[in-house]
Formats: structure tokens, C-alpha cells, sequence
């Protein structure tokens, strides 16, 4: 009788800590999202426009960003071009009175930056023999019933920053937009 009772305990041990497992796993997994606006350095960016077939879906406005496009002069990585899927770091610099973020190169790996910088991680969706294009995960903004197709219009016009937290490790979040 005590030999079942051991591994009843036992069992139930080990069910604990795979359920702890589980829930330190999703803890971390939201942490590390909401890590961005927590420590994250505040950048803005100048949208540009949007195709208008794809603008607004639902109660949710896609951007587009200057950054999203890179020139070919742009990439400072050695050896073989980027290509779909890789995952690349943007570095953007402070440019002037305007306070809103340029690209000043695209990398395969993390570029040291100094004060006035920030990096941003990417994935490369597509690339043209003149152009990469950049996916940073924070093209889609959601807001509230009714409001979209105002922030539409003015991201198609080019008349929209948007401000973004972006983590030391590359990780970004919309913090908000300004007309």
C-alpha cells in the first residue's frame, strides 16, 4: 500500500511541475511582448502609403513605413544577399528636429548602435533586384469601431507618425499614433 501511495505522490508531482512548465512557458511568452513597451526606447516613424485594397479589414488600420522598403545600397552584410524569410536588424538613426526615425542599414546579425540609434529586428518578405521588404510585425494597429477610416486616409497621405517602443534585442510595439 505504501509503494502506491509513493507513486500516486510521485505522479502527482511530476503533473505539477509539467503544468508549471506550461504556464511559466505562456507567462514568458507574454512578457516578452509587453517587455518592448516596459524598457523599450521610444523611435518615431513617418508611415507611407498604403495599397488601397488592403487598408482596413475589420477594426484594425494597415500601415505601411518608410522602412518597410530598403534599397539594396542599405544592405551591410558580407556574403550572400538577403532572402525571403531571413530574419535582419535594421539600425535607424534620430534625423534632426523632426525627431522621426530614418534606415541607415539593414544587417544580418546585431549591429553595435550608439544613443541616437535603435535596431529593429525584421523578416524579410520579399526581396526585387532594387528593393528589400521588411516585415516588422507592428503593420497592423487596432482601434476602436468607426475610427479606422480616418487613420486610413491620413496614412495614405502620409500624414500619420506613429510611435513605437523598441526593445535593446530588437522587439518592437506601437505605443501610439499621432496625426
Amino acid at each position: 500500500m505504501t509503494t502506491n501511495n509513493r507513486s500516486k505522490r510521485g505522479r502527482s508531482f511530476w503533473l505539477i511541475v509539467v503544468v508549471a512548465m506550461q504556464l511559466l512557458f505562456l507567462t514568458g511568452i507574454v512578457l516578452y511582448h509587453y517587455s518592448a513597451l516596459w524598457v523599450g526606447k521610444e523611435i518615431r516613424l513617418e508611415t507611407a502609403p498604403v495599397d488601397p485594397r488592403d487598408q482596413l479589414y475589420g477594426d484594425y488600420v494597415q500601415l505601411n513605413y518608410k522602412i518597410n522598403n530598403a534599397d539594396w545600397s542599405k544592405w551591410k552584410a558580407e556574403g550572400r544577399k538577403a532572402e525571403r524569410g531571413d530574419n535582419v536588424y535594421v539600425l535607424l538613426q534620430e534625423s534632426g528636429a523632426s525627431g522621426l526615425y530614418e534606415m541607415q542599414g539593414v544587417y544580418r546579425s546585431k549591429p553595435s548602435h550608439d544613443a541616437d540609434e535603435a535596431v529593429l529586428k525584421g523578416r524579410v518578405q520579399y526581396v526585387t533586384d532594387e528593393t528589400i521588404r521588411i516585415h516588422y510585425g507592428f503593420e497592423q494597429y487596432y482601434v476602436s469601431e468607426n475610427t479606422g477610416k480616418s487613420l486610413e486616409e491620413r496614412a495614405r497621405s502620409g500624414d500619420l507618425v506613429v510611435d513605437v517602443k523598441a526593445a535593446p534585442w530588437g522587439s518592437a510595439a506601437i505605443e501610439r499614433i499621432e496625426p
